[in-house]
């Protein structure tokens, strides 16, 4: 990575900060017309039963939506801090890098604040990881080598800014996620340059089996947190008489909605390093429907 430019990131970072106590609006409550995701995005869309939901309804739908995918944000910033905690350990304290990585953290450790303080402003309660989810999780974080651990970060970092981007541009989102996700969207543009020279570095330097590993990696990665985010519970809060029902139909829609909507960069991001090969593509297109 260029020494000047990390210097110059550094220098941005320092004396221009953006706090989320001062950025963002709390004492803002929504309007009646705000939404607090866009209905493209929501699990039920698409479907008939969505038909039938009333206005009150669809709004809890995406709200309590919104939470998953809020908690999702700073389940994997988390987990980019366990990394970025991991590689600078291996640098010298007077590497512009190494003070880099330093300001990154600050930074992501303010975002998991801000997600926190979100979640309690739509009073949500988001609903815990399934056993599954959990050992999946820690099994990663103590036992993948640094590489895995970013290439997944990377990916669950991806996927859910593509639901922070059309939440902010919706015409009528709620003012404090706009300037939530406003605010999150600027200063990861400045932490992508870092992500980007050091997928130079792993990618260059890994072989067939290595690279397909990594897309293995980054597939489940994504799984993880789109499985996050269809859940049974939420149908059974907005009050419909069949949940399970719902369940099954929104399991199905949102794989596809997904694909559709929330694929295309991190999909550019793998073909990026050739992480598409025989091994790989199959199983892209058969777990997340993906067009590989």
């Amino acid at each position: 990575m260029d020494v000047k430019e990390v210097e110059r990131l550094i220098k941005i970072s320092r004396e221009h900060p953006l706090m989320p106590e001062t950025y963002i609006p709390w004492q803002l409550e929504p309007e009646p017309d705000d939404i607090f995701l866009p209905e493209t995005l929501t699990s039920l869309q698409g479907l008939d039963i969505y038909e039938t939901l009333s206005p009150s309804q669809k709004l809890e739908l995406g709200r309590h939506e919104l939470v998953q995918v809020i908690a999702s944000y700073a389940w994997g910033e988390c987990l980019f801090c366990v990394f970025m905690t991991r590689h600078l350990i291996t640098l010298p304290a007077d590497n512009a890098e190494h003070q880099f990585l330093i300001r990154e953290l600050i930074e992501e450790f303010r975002h998991q604040e801000m997600f926190a303080q979100a979640i309690a402003k739509l009073g949500g309660k988001p609903i815990k990881q399934s056993r599954l989810h959990r050992f999946f999780g820690e099994f990663s974080n103590k036992y993948l080598p640094a590489d895995y651990l970013f290439m997944g970060s990377v990916s669950v970092e991806l996927i859910t800014d593509v639901f922070g981007n059309h939440a902010r541009k919706a015409p009528n989102i709620f003012p404090v996620l706009k300037k939530m996700f406003d605010l999150h969207n600027i200063e990861e543009g400045r932490h992508i340059l870092f992500t980007k020279a050091l997928l130079k570095t792993y990618s260059a330097k890994a072989g067939f089996i290595k690279r397909t590993l990594y897309s293995y990696v980054i597939l489940f990665n994504i799984l993880f947190v789109r499985t996050m985010y269809v859940k049974k519970e939420i149908y059974e809060r907005i009050g419909l008489e069949n949940p399970e029902q719902a369940y099954k139909l929104a399991t199905k829609n949102f794989k596809q909605k997904f694909a559709d909507n929330c694929l295309k960069d991190i999909i550019e991001f793998v073909d990026s390093w050739k992480g598409f090969n025989w091994l790989t593509r199959f199983a892209w297109r058969w777990v997340l429907s993906a067009k590989v």
